[in-house]
């Protein structure tokens, strides 16, 4: 291992291209300069860390969130190389952090694996910087270098000694780039415990400098996990019934391939799965997904017609039914990946999937050759999935027509804008006709649809397929939002090739109720149509809470702190309209407040994680009460109650 260390030196460290783009097109290099983007800068640093965890060389990993905002990554590794690289004549640690697509990753001697490649490294995080601070502890010293919107104000300084090794990254984000520059904890939170178990053995802490306790005392979390993906799945499935006991769980190498597989079943109806590749997580799926499912139905057809256990079927079989209730997680790690498109989403590689399916094959089929009884409950779970899609058929072939003009029809309650142009419409979502006439007066007719909801629709966390497509008020978003199910790879999953808005923005009332119908929806799209959300498409309205008047002086308020301000500002005998619900505005109100492009608050529902959501959704809308009623003894402190 010592011989190994010497070898990482400026000579593994290979320049692709320069760094000039990087401030002139930010988003082309990250994705883009909300919230999103500046969380990726903090990914591409952790992404180097454990690179070197990968390759052996570092355990812990450090997380600081500073009162500033600025953020400190530490590790334990190696430490970035400081001497001179021989063609670029300046030290590896200043090729490393000013020059963009340059590191040892790109050298395959240096890592033979590597999360960030497809990325931009953290020289894109130095170009976005207003400062950056590097500082390395190798051979004995710690040298120190610094930064600003990636050119260097100062030289490579030795200043200290130390007898450990690692790099430390401290870097503040440029706020003339990014439109947000507060980092949210939660999400950090999440893809360090995506990391810990993704990465079984590395700790990971997380400690946010800006929240003290009563002692002074930073808000901190720690990661770790021993069984890797196994508690991964446990994880997830937290909040459902077991219908195995067992988490399924494979750790192989196929052509060069190493393969990490853990997955379960549960008594839901919901398939969940979450596929990585060199720990990105790949949204998109790809071959790796593609060889799994392929390994997956194979291997339990053939156990199931060998054990004589689909004689009592009486429906057909499909490739899908062996997926119902199924939560899994699956691990690649590729030499040289091939991702369709700069956001990392899709596997192209072809050669990984039959190295999935062969592992999952050999592994799956093992796991049932000695645990007939469990084999048994995941068969006759398929069958019953099957019997419950052809149950369902008739109910989806309300949504299931190639024209929403023909055969069903649009939704009788739907008022429908002019234009025919998708990217320009937006359909609102209300509760009740009451709210529905007045946001049908206050719309703009040639952009705005309004679809009423009668009451709260249903939870479709509890309910099976066959309920769930014979349901009105859904059915009604299908057609409404010309949404069909079946597409070319899944015949599960929504269509949304004629969807007719590309705005869809659930408002209703300010209050404990509505703040339930919007989480049922919520529900709704995260569990059967997902695409909406991932695509950017829905949307929360923020209705104001009080209108504040003082003679003429006139402003609505969304919170308790800007009625407090309206007093302050113009005296105490301030008159306070307090809106109970949508219905109580007039519509020049709702459409000044909530429904026009000029002056509304709109808030985008987007996944960060899509396995905590899972979990998430699973606690809060599932059958069992208790984690849900921990949640809420832990979290009632932050409610906003309706008086």
């Amino acid at each position: 291992m010592a011989e190994e260390k010497e070898e990482y030196s400026a000579s593994n460290i290979q320049v692709l291209e320069g760094l000039e783009a990087v401030r002139k097109r930010p988003a082309m290099y990250i994705g883009d300069i909300s919230e999103k983007g500046l969380h990726h800068l903090v990914y591409e640093v952790v992404d180097n860390s454990i690179d070197e965890a990968l390759a052996g060389f570092a355990k812990e990993i450090s997380v600081t969130i500073n009162e500033d905002n600025s953020i400190t990554v530490v590790d334990d590794g190696r430490g970035i190389p400081v001497d001179m690289h021989e063609k670029e004549h300046k030290s590896a640690l200043e090729v490393v952090l000013t020059v963009l697509h340059a590191g040892g990753k790109f050298d395959k001697g240096s890592y033979k694996v590597s999360g960030g490649l497809h990325g931009v490294g953290v020289s894109c995080v130095n170009a976005l910087s207003t400062y950056l601070r590097a500082e390395v502890r190798r051979n004995g010293k710690v040298y120190a270098q610094e930064f600003s919107c990636g050119k260097p104000t100062s030289q490579l300084m030795t200043v200290g000694e130390s007898d450990t090794t690692g790099t430390t990254i401290i870097f503040k984000p440029d706020g003339d780039i990014f439109t947000t520059t507060v980092y949210n904890y939660d999400t950090l939170a999440n893809r360090l415990r995506d990391l810990a178990f993704l990465n079984a053995g590395i700790v990971l802490h997380l400690i946010d400098m800006r929240q003290l306790d009563s002692e002074g005392k930073p808000r901190s979390e720690t990661f770790f996990s021993r069984d890797g993906l196994r508690e991964f799945v446990e994880y997830i499935d937290s909040n459902k019934e077991p219908l195995i006991p067992h988490v399924i769980h494979l750790s192989t190498e196929r052509a060069g391939i190493p393969v990490e597989v853990a997955m379960t079943y549960n008594t839901t109806q919901n398939e969940n799965i979450y596929s990585f590749v060199n720990n990105i997580n790949t949204i998109e799926g790809g071959t790796h997904l593609t060889g799994f499912r392929r390994g997956l139905t194979t291997t339990l057809k053939k156990y199931a017609d060998d054990n004589n256990l689909l004689k009592n079927a009486k429906v057909e079989i499909a490739g899908d039914d062996f997926r119902d209730g199924l939560t899994a997680v699956i691990s690649v790690k590729v030499l040289e990946p091939q991702f369709e498109g700069q956001t990392k989403t899709k596997l192209g590689n072809n050669e990984v999937a039959p190295a999935v399916t062969a592992a999952i094959s050999e592994a799956l089929g093992n796991y049932l050759e000695e645990h007939p009884k469990e084999a048994k409950v995941i068969v006759e779970k398929v069958v019953l999935a099957a019997q419950a899609r052809h149950a369902a058929m008739a109910a989806r072939q309300k949504v299931l027509r190639k024209s929403p003009l023909f055969g069903g029809g649009l939704p009788g309650k739907l008022t429908d804008c002019s234009s025919h142009t998708a990217e320009d419409c937006e359909l609102f979502l209300v509760e009740g006709d009451s709210a529905g006439g007045t946001a049908k007066l206050a719309r703009d007719r040639r952009t705005q649809a309004v679809l009423p909801l009668r009451g709260k629709i249903l939870n479709v966390e509890k309910a099976m397929d066959h309920k769930i497509f014979d349901n009105q008020e859904i059915t009604s978003l299908f057609r409404a939002l010309r949404v069909t199910i079946g597409t070319e790879d899944d015949p599960k999953a929504p269509n949304l090739s004629k969807l007719a808005y590309h705005k869809v923005i659930i408002m209703t009332d300010a209050d404990v109720d509505g703040a339930h119908i919007a989480t049922l929806l919520m529900t709704f799209f995260f569990r059967r149509m997902r695409p909406i959300i991932e695509n950017g498409h829905l949307f929360l309205a923020s209705p104001p809470l009080y209108k504040c008047k003082m003679g003429k002086n006139e402003e609505y308020c969304w919170n308790d702190v800007q009625v407090q301000q309206f007093i302050a500002k113009y005296g105490e005998r301030t008159q306070i309209q307090r809106y109970k619900g949508l219905g109580e505005m007039s519509d020049e109100e709702l459409r000044y407040t909530t429904m026009s492009p000029e002056h509304r608050i709109l808030k985008q529902v987007q996944i960060s994680d899509a396995a905590e959501a899972d979990r998430i959704f699973s606690m809060l809308m599932g059958e069992d009460v208790a984690p849900r009623r921990d949640f809420i003894e832990a979290n009632a402190t932050y409610a906003n109650i309706d008086a």
